[in-house]
This record gives C-alpha cells, structure tokens and sequence, in this order.
C-alpha cells in the first residue's frame, strides 16, 4: 500500500512540474541556508580552534606591570616551575625591530626567549635548531626565524648559516620554523616573526632588561583552572597581594570563550535556515490544499472502490512528504556544490558538516508530515458521495 502511494505521489508531482518545483522552492532554499551557513560556521570554528591549540592550549601568560621591588630574573624563572602543576617556562618578551637582508628590509616581530619556548609554544623547525642554554649565557647574536621571515626578506627557505640584520646589528640565522606555524607574533597580526636568545635582546632593545615583565609557562595534565589559581597565589605572595600588579591570559579559556560564541553563532543562523524551511512548509500545505480540491473526484472514486478513511490520508500524506525530501535533497545537493565553489575559490578548506545534513533531512521530514496531515485528514474526510458530484 505504502508503495503504490508512494508511485502515485511520484505520478502527481511529475504531472505538475513548475508547480511541485515552485512548491520546494522554499524547502530548497531553507535546506541550503542552513547546510551552507552552519557548515561554514563549523569550518571556521574548526580553524580557529586549530590556530588557538597551535598557539599552546596548555599554556598560561603572564604580564608584570609592577614588580614591586622584587623583580623576577631570568635566573630565578626555574622557581615557578618547582610546582608539580608547571612544566616549562620561558621568556617572552617582544619588541618590533627592523630586518634586513640584501634581498629586502621590512618590520619584524622579536621575541626574546630561552630554550624551553621551542616546546611550550609546540612550534616545530623545518631546519636547523633552536635556541640553546650557550647560546643565552654567551649573549649570541643568534636568530631561529618563521617561515615568512625566510620566503619574504630572505628570499628563500634555505637560510640557515646565512645572516641577517636586526636593527642595524648583525644576527646568524640558526633555524628555520614550518610554514604556517602560529605564535604569540603571528596571532598579532605580523607575518615576520624571529626569536633570540633573552640575553640578545637586552643588548638590542632598550626596553628590555633583566627584569622580566612576561614570561610564559606550560601547564601539566589538563587543570587549567587549578594551575591559573596556584600561579595567581604565587604572584600575590611576591608582588604584596597586589591584583593589579600582574595579568594572567589563560590560553584554553580562548579555546573555550571562542567555541561558546562560534556555538552561538551557529545556532542563530540555524534559526533563521529554519524559518525558511518553516516558510516552505506552508507553501507545502497551501498546495496540497489545492491538490485535494483538484482531485476531489479522483478521492471520490476512490473512495467508492473500498479506499478507506486511512489510505486516502496515507496517500497525500506521502505525497507531502515526497516534496518535502525531493526539495530536501536537491537543496543539499546545491549546498555540496556551493561549498566545493566557495573552497576553489577562496582557497579553504570546508566541508558538508554530516550533522547538519541529517538534521536538515529530519526537519524537512518534520514539516512534510506537520504541514501535510491537514490538508490529508481534509481528504480523507470528504464525503464519497459530494466528491463524485464535484466537477
């Protein structure tokens, strides 16, 4: 029974065309709101996600703008990490110096840091090394640059043993980061970043000097929260109980305020898809409701037949439920091609979200049956008699 409604639906929706076509206009145009949108949504969340974890998702940064008389030094840093809570800490004090190289000269992004900056960032070479302990005890002018720094001013990506110069001051590039790589600098805004032994930097910057203003640390395990309280009481202790003497940026609260907003964001514009297919509902129902005035007689006969009260209800409710899926399924066909159309163009790298392909085949489900069963129960109420008559 349930199949030869289902070819009747099919014989009645291919008999009209432009009209059952116009009928899933608005399912189509909902479906691909929403699969589009939220799709593009959970791309973007995805990288942003990618970029603040590459930036270290277990890290925390602190800023000191009074010391109170007891400054921290580079050689008592290693006392913060004597807690179980902390891992490694660097450095990461940052100054914009000018590069220059035969092959150009632009602004550059420094950070003066130690050894330990390497793994607390994540930050991978693609040549070369880092920095070292001898390289800070020695004052080396020495630099590991980003990928950017290499392709742009240098002028290759092969540049470790040649040298640059920092402010006027000659630098011997020692390593070479993987492109793309993120760090405190790039996330800034600037391409070009370098990194150099603290020490290096103190000669260089006049705004630096042995008393370090910010410094990063590497969290062990995943308690973030706990080890922001135990560094927060550490600071206290030292700096007399001065909250303002300090800041600390706590790098998974990013991950977690971005993912609240993207989650936001996404459920917004779902809404708003939703009301389109919602809008699409009723223009289901509107033709169907013509559909039973036109095929009044045809109920009529049927009925006359032995069809009864619930196969005339099942008939057009299949029906509705067919240009429903039908303008469902062209709609995520569009939104496949519109997405592999944004990615050619724009250079990125989205996806059909699976999620939102089921959820939109269960709305559009939804309102076929919702906005089908009236004009259905109308059907399947009319009277065989009063139907034979109509013309």
């Amino acid at each position: 029974m349930i199949a030869q409604s289902l070819k009747m639906a099919l014989k009645s929706i291919l008999s009209n065309k432009l009209r059952s076509f116009l009928t899933m206009l608005g399912i189509i145009i909902g479906v691909v709101s929403l699969v589009v949108l939220v799709s593009l949504v959970n791309g973007a969340t995805a990288s942003i996600t990618d970029s603040i974890n590459a930036l270290g998702n277990n890290m925390l940064n602190v800023t000191i703008s009074d010391d109170h008389n007891h400054p921290v030094k580079l050689s008592a840093l290693s006392e913060f990490t004597e807690d179980s809570l902390f891992d490694n800490i660097a450095p990461s004090t940052g100054s914009t110096m000018t590069a220059a190289s035969a092959y150009e000269e632009e602004n550059v992004q420094i950070t003066g840091t130690t050894a330990s900056y390497l793994g607390i960032l994540g930050l991978t070479l693609e040549s070369g090394r880092f920095l070292m302990k001898p390289d800070l005890d020695n004052h080396s002018n020495v630099a590991v640059i980003n990928s950017d720094f290499a392709s742009e001013i240098m002028g290759r990506k092969d540049v470790v043993g040649e040298s640059v110069r920092l402010n006027g001051r000659k630098f011997l590039i020692i390593g070479v980061l993987k492109e793309n790589e993120n760090s405190s600098s790039t996330a800034a805004g600037n391409t070009y970043a370098a990194y150099i032994p603290y020490t290096s930097l103190i000669r260089l910057s006049e705004n630096t000097s042995n008393d370090i203003t910010s410094f990063c640390l590497s969290v062990n395990g995943n308690d973030m929260d706990a080890a922001e309280a135990r560094l927060e009481n550490i600071l206290l202790d030292r700096f007399e109980q001065d909250e303002d003497a300090f800041s600390i940026f706590n790098q998974s609260a990013v991950a977690e305020a971005m993912n609240s907003v993207t989650g936001t964001l996404a459920l917004l514009l779902g809404g708003i898809a939703g009301i389109s297919l919602l809008v699409g509902g009723i223009g289901i129902m509107n033709i169907m409701l013509v559909s039973v005035t036109e095929r009044t007689r045809e109920i009529g006969i049927r009925k006359a037949v032995g069809a009864g009260h619930g196969m005339i209800m099942l008939q057009f409710l299949i029906e509705a439920l067919t240009v429903s899926l039908l303008g469902c399924l062209i709609g995520i066909a569009i939104s496949w091609i519109a997405i592999e159309g944004i990615n050619i163009m724009g250079d990125v790298d989205y996806s059909l979200s699976a999620e939102v392909v089921l959820l939109s085949i269960t709305f559009s489900i939804g309102i076929g049956v919702v906005f089908g069963l009236y004009p259905a129960n109308k059907a399947a109420k009319k009277n065989p008699i009063e139907a034979l008559r109509y013309h």
